[in-house]
């Protein structure tokens, strides 16, 4: 059974930072993956139609990869795209290339940017099609990592341009 994953989170960084996370890759590659996982590509064509390839690298050296195409752009406020795994050229791949079978060839993905008094931005992610059951619990402990990994780059960033 597939499922509708939300996660809410309020970020101590302004809207145009959290952006920018999200939408320039060599930021992307600050963040992007689960503790103890690191970034080494991120490709960004940030224009509807435009595709994204992502990799992770895990602490053990296996290397994951996802591939999308972004279906809808409103700059600072909303990013909607669609998710899959892929190859290391962006060919889309079954989720049983990484062991995870059930996981459908695609999910779609809605990031909601909302700007808030205090330099504040909530930001609301969706994903439909996540496998209900161990596969969703994974997906969201991921997501809640790379979540925590994208909080502490912009504090980073922040104290680097304060100091």
């Amino acid at each position: 059974m597939m499922e509708e994953m939300t996660i809410t989170r309020v970020i101590d960084a302004p809207v145009e930072e959290v952006w920018r996370a999200w939408t320039d890759p060599e930021r992307v590659m600050r963040w992007w993956g689960p503790v103890g996982f690191t970034s080494p590509v991120a490709k960004i064509d940030l224009r509807e139609g435009g595709k994204y390839l992502f990799s992770m690298r895990s602490p053990e050296g296996d290397t994951f990869w996802s591939t999308g195409v972004y279906r809808k752009i409103v700059p600072r406020k909303q990013i909607d795209y669609t998710d899959s795994f892929a190859d290391e050229n962006g060919n889309v791949v079954p989720g049983s290339h990484y062991g995870m079978d059930a996981f459908p060839d695609e999910t779609h993905i809605t990031l909601l940017f909302e700007e808030l008094s205090g330099n504040k931005t909530r930001l609301t992610i969706t994903q439909d099609g996540v496998p209900s059951g161990e596969l969703f619990d994974a997906s969201l402990a991921g997501w809640n990592e790379s979540l925590d990994k994208l909080e502490k780059s912009l504090l980073e960033m922040k104290e680097r341009q304060v100091g």
